[in-house]
């Protein structure tokens, strides 16, 4: 940022218009903010891609099968056996429950009918389980789009009219995982931002020394997550931008700590610069003259990363890149205007008990990284092929790392009610009848599919087929596993082989199971897509930001290692530690990844981990103009370790908040972005960079003429002089 621009918007009198500005814009976003939970799109079918075969039998059966129908059971477990009384009851329970809003007038199958329909030569499967201790009866809610927020009133009133001694009921299906979600995430969103609040609160008051100066980071970012979803809901509203209470909640610690991230670095810059200004405003200009580009560079780069998942299939990951991109953008503005007014505002007294005063000591230049620095000049090559290699064999656990999607038991962290009436059916050898294969046909060849997939291992018998026009029909079979299981996903494999083996039949197969497979194809499919795009886009960034080739093809190597060192010690935690130690309910899931778990970790470690390395190397680029490559390294690691380090803490702090959340993909993805981070601030950032550079020394740079000049290099060779920045030469 121009000096001169940066000086109008801390002006004495300009900083009061910057903060009536921000305040009118908060007080018109936040109410937008609040509503953003209405605007979003939990609908599973909505992720997929037009081009996936489950989201074709989806279209093809608009008219006949409705989208928004939630096939639900009620699971009863009698031990010794359910007696005749309870198979009555149950008979009772649904005459109540098909007079709840939103049960559909198909009815409510018991026990008691279907042997009835089986008697009269229907062929059902029974809802009775050989040994008589466990019972189900099926129905369908329907409550249009807003089945998310309707359907826990209805289970409730489904629980209520259910429950009797000695019988234990679970809601399970759809309808029963629809409503332990939807009650689990009511409210989450505002619990996690003030969990998250909490966390870098106190390590703000740990990084600045002062009971008083963390306030400013955490309004300035407070005012850019409530600006953020303000423009969020519109663009949802407006511009069918698909949101979703997963990027909601990403939303929010993503603002945080990024915010906090770029306040550390504008708030140590700001320190420096009023040890040598008298006049804060002037110094406040200084500051942001100075850190404003790195804090814009940084911004700009995890912003085209995150819009690189706009190339994804998936349209929940698509829809993710654009909402986080928002949030960054306006934090990146709030955080360059709102937080440098309120710190000019109040002063040199923010900073108590330790104010920096004008002319005292920099404590940069002889502090812990200066330090460090010293320790890795005499040996930089030895230092960092040793850090190298620990990190690759960090990276061998890679191969505990099984992505193969998660069951419905294992998705959550918790035993939910449904997850408990689902065990039961299993344990029980009953069929799960609201997980069917969706089968679409050519009428006059429908029989032919038929017949072909009635030999598939794993499926029921099917349904007599429909007539839904155009020359189509379709029928149904009971899937025989969990849903989102590698089981289930065998199953719906063989049906397709099965329906696309018979020529001239247009067959396609969908429904549950056949959704979660090709969503984890989707994901396959984007996980190889995205990251290399990824990696050439933050690559092209670095070569204009720094104006070389062999810089930033270092850098994005070190980027990749330290992505494979975080991940393979997070797979070695989760199949090893997380597995066998109860610090979760339900531990299940932690022995396998949600197939979309490398892109994400990948894009957050690489657009957010590349933060670091534009903190770091802008500065190292700022000060090899004065001192030379090897000499500027060891000022911009004295003057920025400490930066780099607490804005890691705070970004891992806020990652793993995520871990309070139920869903084992988020508790997974919290860990492995705060231990990326954390390696990135401590090992790679401050140690192998540096030893590289110090290795190199003006190589680095190639092919640009920065630090070729012979005086300079010779400078390298007297002894070392204080450790001080540019601006103090």
């Amino acid at each position: 940022m121009h000096r001169q621009i940066a000086g109008k918007l801390t002006s004495p009198v300009t900083k009061w218009f910057v903060l009536v500005g921000a305040i009118v814009l908060v007080a018109l976003m936040a109410p937008l903010n609040a509503k953003l939970v209405d605007v979003q799109n939990n609908e599973a079918s909505s992720w997929l891609p037009g081009s996936a075969e489950s989201t074709k039998v989806v279209e093809e059966l608009t008219g006949t099968v409705d989208p928004n129908d939630i096939p639900t059971l009620v699971v009863f477990h009698r031990p010794g056996g359910l007696t005749p009384e309870d198979l009555a009851a149950m008979d009772e329970d649904a005459k109540k429950i098909a007079e709840i809003d939103g049960v559909t007038d198909k009815g409510v199958l018991t026990p008691n009918a279907v042997a009835a329909l089986t008697a009269q030569g229907q062929d059902l499967p029974p809802l009775v389980s050989k040994d008589g201790e466990v019972a189900y009866i099926a129905f369908t809610f329907n409550f249009g789009k807003n089945g998310w927020i309707d359907i826990p009133d209805a289970a409730d009133q489904v629980r209520d009219i259910t429950a009797r001694d000695g019988v234990t009921v679970h809601l399970a299906g759809y309808g029963g995982q629809a409503a332990d979600a939807s009650e689990a995430f009511k409210g989450i969103d505002t619990n996690l931002i003030f969990a998250t609040l909490g966390v870098v609160i106190i390590i703000l008051l740990f990084t600045y020394r002062s009971p008083i100066l963390w306030i400013l980071p955490i309004v300035s970012a407070g005012f850019a997550y409530m600006i953020s979803g303000g423009v969020v809901y519109l663009l949802a509203k407006y511009a069918d931008l698909t949101v979703n209470g997963q990027s909601q909640s990403i939303l929010g610690i993503l603002v945080i700590g990024a915010g906090t991230d770029y306040a550390l670095l504008l708030v140590a810059r700001y320190r420096e610069e009023l040890r040598r200004h008298e006049d804060r405003h002037e110094a406040m200009a200084f500051a942001l003259h100075r850190a404003a580009p790195a804090i814009l560079a940084s911004a700009a780069t995890v912003v085209i990363g995150l819009l690189c998942l706009s190339f994804a299939d998936l349209n929940s990951t698509a829809g993710l890149g654009p909402v986080l991109a928002v949030g960054v953008s306006v934090t990146f503005v709030i955080m360059v205007t709102l937080l440098p007014a309120l710190l000019v505002i109040f002063g040199r007294w923010m900073f108590w008990p330790k104010r920096p005063a004008f002319g005292s000591d920099e404590p940069t230049s002889h502090g812990f990284w200066a330090r460090v620095g010293g320790w890795i000049s005499p040996k930089p090559r030895r230092v960092w092929i040793v850090t190298t290699g620990i990190l690759l064999l960090c990276c061998l656990g890679l191969f505990k790392l099984d992505p193969s999607g998660l069951s419905t038991e294992e998705t959550y962290t918790k035993r939910f009610d449904s997850i408990q009436g689902q065990a039961l059916l299993i344990n029980h050898g009953l069929s799960d009848t609201s997980n069917t294969v969706q089968i679409v046909a050519n009428s006059d060849q429908v029989d032919d599919v038929q017949s072909a997939v009635a030999d598939v291992d794993g499926l029921g018998t099917p349904t007599q087929p429909q007539d839904i026009g155009d020359g189509r029909s379709y029928f149904e079979a009971t899937v025989e596993a969990d849903i989102s299981s590698t089981q289930a996903y065998g199953i719906v494999k063989d049906a397709r082989a099965a329906a696309h083996g018979v020529d001239g039949a247009d067959a396609r197969v969908g429904g549950g199971s056949a959704f979660y497979l090709d969503t984890k194809l989707a994901s396959e499919r984007d996980n190889r897509v995205i990251m290399p795009i990824v990696l050439l886009v933050v690559f092209l960034i670095l070569m204009i930001l720094l104006r070389a080739l062999v810089a930033p093809l270092i850098l994005m190597a070190t980027v990749v290692l330290s992505f494979g060192s975080a991940l393979g010690i997070s797979a070695i935690l989760f199949t090893e530690v997380f597995t066998r130690i109860p610090l979760f309910e339900s531990r299940a899931g932690f022995a396998h990844a949600d197939p979309g778990f490398p892109l994400f970790t990948f894009v957050f470690l690489v657009a957010l981990g590349i933060d670091y390395n534009i903190f770091l190397m802008t500065r190292v680029r700022e000060e090899t103009q004065n001192f030379g490559t090897r000499r500027g390294s060891l000022i911009a690691l004295s003057s920025t370790g400490g930066v780099i380090t607490s804005a890691g803490l705070v970004l891992a702090a806020t990652f793993l908040v995520l871990g309070t959340l139920p869903l084992v993909f988020l508790a997974e993805l919290g860990v492995a972005v705060a231990l990326g981070v954390l390696i990135d601030t401590l090992i790679v950032r401050s140690v192998l960079v540096t030893a590289i550079n110090l290795d190199l020394g003006g190589k680095i740079w190639w092919p640009s003429k920065l630090d070729r000049d012979p005086v300079i290099e010779a400078a390298d060779e007297e002894p070392e002089p204080e450790l001080v920045g540019a601006d103090q030469r």
